[in-house]
């Protein structure tokens, strides 16, 4: 038995050993090398793509951060127009509203004033109505009597001045009536509710609130039973219109010389990472940050779909120079060893010799060559790892 084991395992080392001849003989008559280049044999090149030099058109860009931020051209805060208790809350964070939907109900003794004076004016106006209307009757009168020969010329002129007067009435109580109908709008009163006010007269202590734009509400600050005061400044709701937003970002001071209104900014979120929301830059700050020492640049994005959110971290990238076409080589046909980059050019058939070359940009899974190469010229693409570990042999 033991005698058994001893000859399995010499049969396998025989067999081992004599793979080992097989493999260094077919290296010897296969790969050759010297000190720049490296020769492959035909049944190698299978494994190696070699292609050409050829022109790339690459995007120099900066880096920055940033967030979303809502399109602040196209929000708005509601406040109180007047001091009251509410009484009801209609509208709740979230909800879209257009512009004039309610919002929430006020109850108010501030409403009672305007809408007496509303009352007051509307009287007013009807009694200058009145005089104006029976000014005219006596003027045309007393003018018929006049061409007739039955009047004398002193009260035709009476009876013009007084119709004057009655006109200039009309005119001030008019003026008057339809500045307090504005009051009324301004303190949140609807065409609806100031039409049936003046025809039935009834006053009203509760006020609808109504939103100002079309958009989302995304903030509320008010309670039902809450006593609001209107001149406390404080923003009962906050409505956005989120169709649009804006990107914000921040920029190092060094590189705000780069950066001009107009260009291309790209920006990813952690919410879509596969996706690239591009805008172009249509404002820049004034200041920079004292803290962070860096500006901010500011673009307007379309968000239909609301992808976007207020407050998202981002990260941007920012065109800021004219592209222009320059060499390039698909990136893994260049080798790096620490600040040394090489690449392995085709000089004939088979034949491969290792060229140092200047790199710039990466993109698109091409890099840029600025030093070392010229365009049309061959280089190993797939398989350049290879070639180069069979030269470092």
């Amino acid at each position: 038995m033991a005698w058994s084991i001893a000859a399995t395992t010499y049969r396998l080392i025989a067999m081992l050993f004599g793979m080992a001849l097989t493999t260094s003989f077919a290296a010897a008559e296969g790969t050759t090398k010297g000190s720049d280049y490296v020769r492959v044999v035909t049944d190698q090149m299978h494994q190696l793509e070699v292609v050409k030099v050829d022109p790339h058109t690459f995007r120099v860009q900066r880096s920055a951060i940033g967030q979303i931020g809502f399109n602040e051209d196209a929000s708005t805060i509601v406040l109180a127009p007047f001091s009251g208790r509410v009484i009801r809350l209609i509208a709740k964070v979230g909800d879209r509203v257009r512009r004039g939907d309610a919002l929430l109900e006020i109850d108010s003794p501030e409403q009672v004033t305007p809408q007496n004076e509303f009352i007051a004016a509307q009287a007013a106006r009807n009694k200058a109505r009145s005089q104006l209307d029976l000014a005219q009757i006596v003027e045309k009168r007393v003018r018929d009597l006049y061409e007739g020969k039955a009047a004398p010329f002193k009260e035709l002129q009476q009876a013009e001045a007084q119709l004057a007067a009655a006109e200039s009435d009309m005119r001030s109580t008019d003026t008057a009536f339809e500045a307090v109908r504005i009051r009324l709008r301004i303190l949140g009163r609807t065409d609806a509710e100031i039409a049936t006010l003046e025809q039935q007269g009834v006053l009203s202590r509760v006020t609808r609130i109504t939103a100002p734009i079309d958009g989302t509400i995304i903030s509320r600050k008010v309670g039902p039973g809450q006593y609001v005061r209107a001149d406390s400044g404080e923003a009962l709701y906050t409505i956005a219109d989120l169709s649009t937003m804006w990107l914000k970002a921040q920029i190092f001071e060094q590189d705000i010389a780069f950066v001009r209104i107009g260009q291309e900014i790209e920006a990813r979120v952690a919410a879509a990472p596969n996706r690239i929301f591009k805008a172009r830059i249509s404002a820049i700050s004034s200041a920079s940050d004292l803290t962070t020492r860096r500006v901010m640049v500011r673009s307007e994005i379309g968000n239909p779909d609301g992808a976007l959110k207020s407050d998202m971290y981002a990260s941007f990238r920012i065109e800021t120079e004219a592209a222009a076409p320059t060499p390039a080589v698909p990136t893994v046909a260049v080798i790096r060893e620490g600040d040394v980059a090489t690449v392995w050019v085709e000089s004939e058939p088979m034949l491969f010799k290792r060229r140092v070359v200047g790199i710039g940009i990466q993109q698109d899974g091409l890099t840029q060559i600025r030093s070392g190469l010229a365009l049309g010229e061959l280089v190993v693409a797939r398989g350049a790892i290879f070639v180069d570990n069979e030269w470092r042999q």
